[in-house]
């Protein structure tokens, strides 16, 4: 590999570790190739992300995202030479060359930080779900790219649609565990629909629920749509080598873990940020190596053929 291509790469692992801890930790179980391919994808996601969340003024956040789509466009059509000054650039291009990923998913990534900037909010779970589809779901079809399907698993043309729900599951866990944050910068993502039929309308400005509301019922309400998006998603594992299953097994599991406790403590999420402590991590590691969740979820879809 060229030196500038390598040095390239470098530089998105260093993001990815710095950044996204729980993303950084799944792709560990990845190959050289493909964990090098993850980290190029998650670098240029979140330059994207950072834009739709920095202190910017809105004119300068479009504008700036505009030029992402342009650097995106470049990308696309091959014209991104190895010793071009932008690392995340180089990087994606050679990552583009090497899988087939469908860099359209990036476009569509934008488009929803682009309904952040605009401050778009969502009336009904339908309303959100094309916004999660945006910014997570397209993640997850693009993550699908460098992961490849197995020769010959049953159902495989199926694997982008699972992929792309798996992401709406860790996209809605991300909206739970962030709700009180959401707020502070004046964002709310939960469906004005859910929040009026627990009382949450107010939103959540403090540590405590809104006077007279049910918020447990809110969040119970949403955990279990979220459980039903990963027993769909999780039907993505069985069509994956056993190394990209474990990468994805590993991400899920502690999104899935994420979600127990949120269940467990729901006001937790209005106090401060949860997380899973490293040995916890370092456990739903160890069972996505060892193929369990992959097993499970066979097993499952057999019984249903049967």
């Amino acid at each position: 590999m060229p030196a500038p291509v390598l040095a390239a790469y470098s530089y998105c692992e260093a993001v990815t570790g710095q950044q996204a801890r729980n993303f950084a930790y799944g792709i560990r179980l990845l190959p050289t190739p493909k964990r090098r391919a993850m980290s190029a994808l998650y670098a240029f996601s979140r330059r994207v992300d950072d834009i739709g969340d920095g202190a910017l003024a809105d004119d300068v956040k479009v504008a700036r995202l505009d030029e992402t789509r342009s650097v995106l466009a470049r990308i696309h059509d091959g014209a991104v030479d190895e010793d071009d000054t932008d690392p995340v650039a180089v990087a994606l291009a050679h990552a583009a060359r090497a899988f087939p990923i469908p860099l359209g998913g990036l476009d569509e990534l934008i488009d929803g930080v682009q309904m952040d900037v605009r401050g778009e909010t969502y009336e009904t779970w339908d309303d959100l779900r094309t916004y999660c589809r945006c910014v997570a779901g397209a993640i997850g079809r693009l993550s699908l790219g460098v992961f490849g399907t197995e020769p010959g698993a049953h159902g495989a043309d199926r694997a982008p649609e699972y992929a792309d729900t798996l992401g709406l599951a860790l996209q809605l866990t991300n909206i739970l565990r962030d709700v009180r944050e959401d707020a502070e910068g004046g964002r709310t993502y939960l469906p004005a629909d859910d929040l009026a039929k627990f009382g949450c309308s107010a939103g959540f400005n403090g540590p405590t629920p809104p006077a007279g509301s049910d918020f447990a019922g809110l969040v119970h309400f949403e955990v279990r749509r979220a459980r039903a998006l990963f027993a769909e998603g999780y039907r993505l594992l069985p069509m994956l080598d056993r190394r990209s299953g474990a990468c994805v097994a590993a991400m899920a599991g502690i999104y899935r873990r994420l979600l127990d406790r949120i269940e467990r403590d729901p006001e937790a999420v209005l106090r401060g940020r949860v997380s899973l402590p490293g040995r916890e991590k370092a456990y739903v590691a160890v069972r996505g190596l060892s193929g369990l969740d992959t097993r499970h979820v066979t097993r499952r879809t057999v019984r249903r053929r049967a």
